[in-house]
Order: C-alpha cells, then sequence, then structure tokens
C-alpha cells in the first residue's frame, strides 16, 4: 500500500475516533446535567480519552499475542 494513502487513511480513522469521543462526551456531560466545557477543552479531553484508550488495547493485545504462542508452543511441543 502507498504510504500516503497510509497515512491518510490513519488520519481519517484518528479524526473519526476522536469526533465519535467528543460525541459520548458531550452525550455523557448532558445526561448527567453537567455544563459541556468549551470545543478546545472538550478535543484536548477526547484526546486524552483516545490515547488511553490506545494505551489500554496495546497492553492488552500484546498479552493476548504473548498468550497465544504459549499456547502455541505447547501443542506444538507435544506433537513431537
Amino acid at each position: 500500500m502507498d504510504e500516503d494513502l497510509k497515512k491518510g487513511l490513519k488520519k481519517i480513522a484518528r479524526n473519526t475516533e476522536l469526533k465519535a469521543t467528543e460525541t459520548l462526551l458531550r452525550w455523557r456531560y448532558k445526561k448527567e446535567g453537567k455544563e459541556i466545557m468549551d470545543h478546545h477543552n472538550l478535543e484536548l479531553q477526547s484526546q486524552l480519552i483516545t490515547d488511553q484508550a490506545h494505551q489500554i488495547i496495546t497492553r492488552r493485545g500484546k498479552n493476548i499475542w504473548n498468550e497465544l504462542k504459549k499456547v502455541y508452543r505447547k501443542g506444538h511441543k507435544k506433537e513431537q
């Protein structure tokens, strides 16, 4: 895949994640009866939440991958 296309798709995905997070935050504040913060602060909070979600997914994904490798190695040893 072309690098420019890849970067463009990543940017689109990132912007979509941020807008979805921002929408969820607005909904949550409205539901709880809290004052919705200004656009700039809402944008910053959306970025923080999205980055935290990525870190969690990365960490858990690595754990899952390591567990799958362990299971595969055990199964491979039994066959020999």
